[in-house]
């Protein structure tokens, strides 16, 4: 208890600047996602890192940030973080805490039909796994909202290669008659050319 105390003591005395400096030291070199707070408690910002440590030092060097950030900086009073087991877990608990708490210095937040999904869709006879935005029409699971499209497209690949669906459409996937690239590279299972059959893949 004391010790919590030293630091949030230490945090009020020191600038946004030396706050970030100060942490940074104490943060574990792994993946997770981290929280900057102004002097009220409210979350100026939420981002993912690969290796956390790193990733917060660099707010550090103010000459390599545009104003926003700086601006950020300036009004940091407190840090949280939450270290995960993989990049993709982080990746996914920041699109969730963003949407959730909408910070001020995140990306601008617009209503959620603009916001891709990952969808498994299964109108067909094999699921196929796809990016998705839009009204929730086609029957299968959605998973999202993701706050960006390189997040979606980030973990898309992720669970191409932990499931091997496939992601072609229907056209393309009635007129195959070999593996497609994603075959050969672990990512999908073949079932265009009955490489698995249909009980397996579901």
């Amino acid at each position: 208890m004391k010790e919590s105390e030293d630091l949030k003591n230490i945090q009020a005395s020191l600038k946004g600047n030396e706050i970030i400096k100060f942490i940074a030291k104490t943060l574990p070199h792994q993946p997770g996602v981290y929280q900057m707070e102004n002097d009220e408690g409210q979350i100026l910002y939420i981002g993912k890192a690969k290796n956390l440590a790193k990733r917060v030092i660099n707010y550090t060097n103010l000459n390599n940030l545009t104003r926003r950030l700086q601006r950020m900086v300036s009004l940091t009073k407190k840090m949280n973080f939450f270290v995960t087991n993989t990049e993709i877990e982080a990746l996914l608990l920041e699109c969730n805490l963003i949407k959730r708490h909408k910070p001020r210095f995140n990306i601008i937040l617009r209503d959620d039909k603009s916001f891709p999904y990952i969808l498994i869709n299964k109108e067909h006879k094999y699921p196929r796994l796809q990016k998705y935005r839009g009204r929730k029409i086609i029957k299968g699971d959605y998973f999202g909202p993701f706050v960006s499209p390189a997040v979606a497209d980030y973990t898309l690949i992720a669970l191409q290669k932990a499931f091997l669906l496939r992601s072609c459409t229907e056209g393309t996937f009635s007129n195959r008659s070999r593996p497609c690239l994603l075959y050969d590279i672990k990512r999908c299972s073949g079932p265009c050319v009955d490489n698995i059959n249909e009980k397996k893949i579901r």
